[in-house]
């Protein structure tokens, strides 16, 4: 096999699927697809399509769904609602090795590789090539070696020697490996799962490369993802779940970064962080566009025992202050009024069971004002 043909594949590329799907009709395809685990329906109503030459990008919070949407296609889990097409054809598979005999090859996060066994012993792991004959059949190393090699170069991985252990590789250097071991394999649908959620910048940015690589050379690419960054670089299409649910389906020129990340985070909730981002001393939320990331990354303060005394803003547990107003533990904050500890306080002040005050709050004790 050569592994720059995006066939459908076998053991060591062998045919058993459309070797050549119609123009425009995706390799696999989700209609109203859903799974229910008993009473829990874990996916709703969800369309996919994965198109031969495009990264199609799915994106979601914790507990969106996306784990069960790569179960679906991976055929660890059948799909309960909708349909689930490959080649146009309606499929149900039993096991994941269904799913591979059609070409649908999955990377984990985890990568199911042995940290210790050289670079090309896992490339062929559950695989290998023999020779000799039946039943004295022995590994051919050097085959392995030879092709393991040519196909990591084929995708712009070079590695000095083949023969030292895949733990000691970086994890970009390992996913790499392994996207470039599903390709060998035949894969013409190739699902990432999460591949740079526990990589650095750098590293993220090796594994985006080789994903734009497997694009090239044909394959559709399902991109798991969590981070609206790392799939706006490489996607072409992009899917956002929420509870189960599809949020949002809009293809590239539809939609800009700055949208993917509103959907993905869920603009009402960004809405009211950035209302409780208000509520913190040095943080210009007028500065911050609608569904921006920089406010996320903020940590919010632990308000468990605190209440703020602005005018007109709601405190932690809910109770409104302004002039005049009671506090959560019931003491009266305004200009010059007594707080519950017997504390004078002037401007804006903080009021909390031991009352803070800002730099133009003057304090004093109940001895100081007699």
């Amino acid at each position: 096999m050569t592994s720059k043909t995006p066939a459908a594949p076998g053991t060591h590329g062998a045919v058993l699927a459309d070797p050549a799907p119609e123009q425009g009709r995706p390799l696999v395809e989700l209609r109203r697809a859903g799974k229910a685990y008993g009473n829990i329906r874990a996916l709703h109503g969800v369309d996919l399509a994965v198109h031969p030459g495009r990264v199609t990008c799915v994106l979601g919070d914790n507990g969106a769904g996306k784990s069960t949407l790569i179960k679906i296609i991976s055929g660890l889990h059948q799909h309960t609602e909708g349909e689930f097409l490959v080649d146009g054809e309606a499929v149900r598979f039993a096991t994941p090795r269904d799913a591979l005999a059609r070409g649908i090859a999955t990377v984990y996060q985890d990568l199911a590789t042995v940290p210790l066994m050289p670079v090309w012993r896992n490339f062929f792991l559950g695989s290998e090539m023999t020779k000799g004959p039946w039943p004295v059949r022995r590994l051919d190393i050097a085959r392995m070696k030879r092709t393991a090699d040519e196909e990591l170069r084929n995708m712009g991985i070079v590695l000095d020697d083949l023969e030292q252990p895949i733990g000691t590789l970086s994890g970009g250097q390992r996913q790499s490996v392994a996207i470039a071991r599903a390709v060998y394999f035949g894969a013409r649908v190739l699902i990432l799962d999460e591949p740079t959620a526990a990589l650095g910048v750098k590293q993220s940015g090796v594994v985006l490369k080789y994903i734009a690589a497997a694009r090239e050379r044909g394959l559709g690419v399902v991109f798991i993802t969590h981070n609206p960054h790392h799939a706006y670089m490489v996607g072409d299409h992009f899917s956002v779940l929420r509870l189960g649910t599809l949020e949002l389906s809009a293809a590239r020129p539809d939609i800009t970064l700055e949208e993917l990340t509103n959907h993905m985070a869920g603009g009402a909730e960004l809405a009211a962080l950035k209302h409780e981002l208000a509520q913190v001393g040095g943080v210009d939320v007028d500065a911050l566009p609608d569904g921006a990331p920089d406010a996320a990354r903020v940590p919010a303060p632990d308000s468990a025992h605190r209440t703020h005394g602005a005018h007109g803003t709601d405190t932690a547990d809910g109770s409104d202050t302004a002039d005049g107003s009671d506090t959560a533990d019931g003491s009266d904050t305004a200009d010059g009024s007594d707080t519950a500890d017997g504390s004078d306080t002037a401007g804006r002040t903080d009021s909390t069971d031991s009352t803070d005050t800002t730099d133009s709050t003057a304090t004093g004790t109940a001895e100081g004002k007699a």
